[in-house]
């Protein structure tokens, strides 16, 4: 399979690339970058500028996009001209935004996910289930990454409120709380709380924490390696390059719905 990374340079860029290279069901045609990266021209394969994708899109199997939501719908801009998936990792996007990608799906097969391991799948689905039975129960979420990382909260910490919200047949944008401070901070009933730590090199840990009268129930998943993700993206491309038109997510990959 002929696969495209974009946002090569990047930790998850990187990861997904040495993985597929190991890999003899993958091989890496062209990776790229934002004109003006420094590693362009370097790397193995070498590094080009995201500007040359549409040259090589035609001998290309599936698009693997883990860059920023503006360089994202550029991309699937030109991608949709060639008719080729596209599996796509980057987090942060806005409600228009999302609505563009889904705009996007109706003319070729596309993957979004916020996190592709296995493990933070079946998280979602367990928080769904656990929300249903204990509605009642109080919802805080916590997500600790690197230093680096540029958005708060991660997209995974977004999507786990999401889905519990939804549980509660609520709508997460008018009950969520983005940390705490201040004098005032009585929980709301409803509330879902969702507070974010920078720190080191902690690759991604996201607990949900479940608070009634008296006990409390803790669901947690904790990354120790990058390479679940990058495993996760590769079975993904595999998955969706069999698939029709449309928008999936890991759960359809995993059989989980």
């Amino acid at each position: 399979m002929k696969i495209v990374v974009c946002g090569a340079a990047g930790r998850m860029g990187k990861t997904i690339i040495n993985l597929a290279i190991e890999n003899s069901d993958f091989e890496v045609i062209v990776a790229l970058e934002y004109e003006g990266n420094k590693a362009i021209g370097t790397g193995d394969p070498i590094i080009s500028s995201i500007n040359d994708l549409g040259k090589v899109l035609k001998g290309a199997d599936v698009v693997i996009d883990f860059t920023n939501p503006e360089s994202t719908l550029n991309n699937l801009e030109r991608i949709k001209q060639y008719n080729v998936p596209v599996v796509i990792g980057t987090t942060g996007f806005s409600v228009e935004q999302r609505q563009k990608i889904e705009e996007f799906s109706k003319s070729i097969p596309i993957l979004l996910s916020p996190n592709m391991s296995v493990g933070v799948n079946i998280l979602f689905k367990l928080v769904k289930e656990v929300t249903k039975k204990i509605p009642d129960y109080d919802i805080e979420i916590l997500e600790l990454h690197h230093n680096k990382k540029k958005d708060a909260p991660s997209g995974t910490a977004a999507r786990l409120a999401e889905i519990a919200a939804s549980a509660k047949c609520e709508n997460i944008k008018d009950i969520a709380v983005y940390g705490s401070h201040g004098s005032f901070c009585t929980r709301a009933k409803e509330e879902i709380g969702v507070f974010s730590i920078r720190a080191g090199d902690i690759v991604g840990d996201h607990t949900v924490y479940f608070v009634g009268q008296g006990e409390r129930i803790e669901l947690t998943h904790r990354a120790s390696s990058r390479d679940t993700f990058a495993a996760g993206a590769l079975k993904a491309a595999k998955w969706l390059v069999k698939q029709k038109s449309g928008l999936y997510d890991m759960a359809d990959v995993l059989n989980l719905k």
